[in-house]
């Protein structure tokens, strides 16, 4: 009795809050985010904003990695359940304290019962930062606390906050003064980034023209950019090159090398500046790279939004690190700024060429640019080197088709100094002869032209682009421009094929970039221009000369010819996944396909996470001597085989070129164009687009009895299906713009007639 009268004088009050309406696109993230995984296409994620989200932290006296809550566009509201001090940063929103406005960017003391009111930002930016004495409270994932959406992991959930979801935080924290704290960034519709020339540019990828243009041109922000890039409306180039050969029937399409976050990606004919969500490996040129020190611009850039590059050099943009106050010099782009050093073939040694890929990178490439096993095993050697033997400041590498990207610390280790390193490490390779690589051989199940790869190929057509060549079959696509008879023949050619695991990461998540071992059974295409915005997670495609499994659901390009398991398993440890690596497949391994139905696959995708299912892994070892003499002896027929693909490859590009294919621009409607104000109906409420976007599709039709905040429309923006709902009870009395227009934020899309 006694014991139950003291519990009710005890007022428990958890150090945590409440999430009553969690805005847009919530998401916890630390700083610097989940680190060291590149190789394997494991992104950073983490703030979009990095300078914001440190700023709240250090207000508030948090270690620089204590987690966070980012916001896009609306920041939602939340009740605490105990007493704290928080900091709101970023974009400008209005913030209350139980109706009480309350400042941003500094200390606001919070009382348990509370409810903080975070509004819509109001002009400049879209992200917006919530801090909280000593920071969010959730479990590491990979080293990390950051959410990544795509990959369904780390933060809460691996998701995006929902009404009713609890947060917990480490407590109170000394509060700094405001001394030693930055400037506040300064937010614009009118963006200078500073940016380093290459790796890719004039005159082997773009014409001098095209490169001045991008450096002259005011990009436009596209609507459909999110955390995995910045999407950009402006001049197409015209290109130095009339394809990417072995690498796809685009000039922009190149053998996969690493990319870094801040590249400027031609995904086709558009840039994309990649993200903290971003891919780490891909086929595709990148002629600039924003500088670390103006990367959290990135976060705020919103749809509409007017971008320059400005190019400034190396050394220039390390220093910018360093000091803040640096002015650096805008320099002409040129060749020799894009080579920091090469040596020519010598012998049974290829070529290497050293080129600058950002501050704090290097990307090495070996040989021609051609598809060639020798150079992508010269490029691992150097990676097991480096790794053995790892020189101070080095950060991450990233082995490519034909290449090795190195990152390093620009604060420990100069570009200047690690340049000299890597060349040293490289001059002292040892013969390729004399080595051997463990491989594994792995049966993976596919199902052939898949359902859910079905789906996306429609939804390409209707919302992106129509008239694609590869559409409304890609494996058709595949059969001709391979030259091949029947799809029956394509089908026979993947199921029969040795898949090669040359990079992993090529679309996030340990997703392999693979190719046939027996040069007759690589089928060569182009990949999606522009890219798909949607994917299904395990889809099979074939990009360039290269197999790829999408590791989650997300964008791609390449032409799908099925789809298989899970390669990557956020739940659980099995005999197929480790702990700690929850990755399946590994560099050199060996791909088999064997056949199975689309429901068979659906089974078998549930038994591979719970480990119920164990796929066929055999160990082996790959030896290059004995590969040059199986090349040897079918090098007739392989030859006979590549002449045949490449007469089909020229004729698909003749009828490409003759209707107009090879041209294709996307129609892309400008948010700052003006266009005709829309008449609302006298007695009816106007549902309005609360993004730009496309409409995707309407849930109801005219005439329909709709309810109020029931989503009657969902537009596609920023990578994500929004639902837009009434505004009130009614009946829906008209319709304005069509499915698959382009509508911008605030517009009507249709009218109800309340009841």
């Amino acid at each position: 009795d006694l014991s139950t009268k003291l519990t009710q004088s005890i007022e428990y009050q958890p150090a945590s809050f409440e999430v009553l309406d969690p805005g847009l696109e919530t998401t916890i993230q630390d700083y610097p985010g989940r680190t060291g995984m590149w190789d394997v296409g494991v992104p950073p994620s983490g703030p979009f904003d990095t300078l914001s989200f440190r700023i709240g932290n250090q207000i508030l006296g948090n270690p620089e990695n204590a987690a966070g809550l980012e916001m896009l566009v609306r920041g939602g509201k939340y009740r605490f359940h105990s007493a704290t001090t928080i900091c709101v940063t970023g974009a400008d929103a209005d913030i209350e304290i139980n109706g009480e406005s309350a400042k941003s960017n500094s200390a606001i003391s919070i009382e348990a019962g509370d409810t903080l009111k975070i509004g819509t930002t109001s002009d400049c930016g879209q992200r917006i930062y919530l801090l909280i004495a000593g920071g969010v409270s959730v479990p590491d994932y990979l080293g990390s606390k950051s959410t990544f959406r795509l990959g369904r992991f780390g933060g809460h959930g691996g998701r995006a906050l929902q009404p009713g979801d609890v947060l917990h935080f480490s407590g109170d924290a000394p509060v700094t003064s405001a001394a030693g704290i930055p400037a506040l960034p300064k937010l614009t519709h009118e963006w200078e980034l500073r940016v380093t020339y290459g790796p890719h540019g004039a005159p082997d990828f773009f014409t001098d023209s095209d490169i001045e243009t991008f450096f002259e041109t005011a990009w436009e922000v596209h609507y459909n950019s999110d955390r995995t890039g910045i999407r950009l409306i402006g001049p197409k180039p015209e290109w130095a090159r009339r394809d990417g050969g072995e690498a796809g029937l685009h000039p922009s399409n190149i053998h996969d090398n690493a990319y870094l976050v801040g590249s400027v990606d031609f995904t086709g004919d558009m840039p994309i500046i990649l993200g903290p969500d971003g891919p780490s490996l891909g086929g595709f040129v990148c002629p600039a790279v924003v500088t670390k020190a103006d990367l959290w611009k990135l976060g705020q850039l919103k749809p509409g939004d007017q971008i320059r590059f400005l190019p400034i050099s190396i050394p220039d943009a390390e220093r910018l690190l360093e000091d803040d106050n640096h002015s650096p010099t805008v320099v002409a782009p040129t060749p020799d700024s894009l080579i920091l050093h090469r040596d020519e073939a010598d012998g049974d040694k290829p070529a290497v060429c050293f080129r600058a890929s950002g501050d704090g990178a290097i990307l090495i490439e070996f040989g021609p640019m051609e598809l060639d096993l020798d150079l992508r095993l010269r490029a691992q050697a150097l990676y097991d080197t480096i790794r053995e033997n790892p020189f101070d400041g080095l950060l991450e590498m990233v082995p490519g088709i034909r290449s090795l990207q190195v990152q390093f610390d620009t604060l420990v280790i100069s570009g200047e100094q690690a340049l000299a390193r890597l060349i040293e490490i490289e001059n002292n390779l040892p013969p390729l002869e004399a080595m051997e690589f463990k491989s594994r051989i792995v049966r993976l199940p596919l199902s052939w032209d898949d359902p859910a790869t079905i789906e996306a190929i429609e939804k390409y057509t209707k919302i992106v682009r129509p008239d694609a060549p590869w559409c409304p079959s890609n494996i058709e696509f595949i059969r001709r421009i391979n030259g091949l008879d029947s799809i029956e023949e394509v089908k026979e050619i993947v199921y029969n094929a040795k898949y090669f695991v040359m990079g992993l990461g090529d679309v996030y998540l340990g997703a392999p970039v693979a190719t046939p071992l027996d040069p007759r059974h690589r089928l060569v295409t182009t990949k999606y221009n522009p890219a798909r915005t949607w994917t299904a997670e395990n889809s099979v495609g074939i990009g360039g000369a290269y197999l790829c499994i999408y590791g989650m659901e997300g964008p791609g390009g390449y032409q799908f010819v099925g789809r298989t398991v899970p390669i990557w398993n956020r739940f659980r440890a099995t005999e197929d996944f480790h702990q700690g690596t929850p990755w399946l497949l590994r560099f050199f391994d060996q791909i088999q396909w064997y056949e199975v139905g689309a429901d068979e696959l659906l089974a078998l995708r549930k038994q591979v996470i719970s480990g119920e299912f164990k796929l066929e892994v055999e160990e082996t070892t790959f030896r290059p001597a004995e590969y040059k003499e199986f090349l040897a002896t079918n090098h007739d027929s392989i030859a006979a085989f590549r002449n045949k693909q490449r007469t089909a490859f020229g004729e698909e590009r003749e009828r490409w070129e003759a209707s107009g294919a090879m041209n294709f621009e996307v129609d892309e409607a400008s948010l700052t164009d003006d266009s005709e104000e829309v008449v609302i109906p006298e007695g009816t409420e106007p549902v309005l687009s609360p993004v730009a976007g496309t409409l995707w599709k309407y849930l109801v039709s005219t005439g329909a009895r709709v309810s109020e905040d029931k989503p009657i429309a969902i537009v596609e923006s920023m990578k994500m299906e929004i639902s837009v709902p009434a505004p009130c009870d009614g009946i829906l009395e008209g319709i304005v713009p069509e499915e698959s227009d382009s509508i911008k934020p605030g517009q009507p899309i249709a009218f109800v007639r309340p009841e």
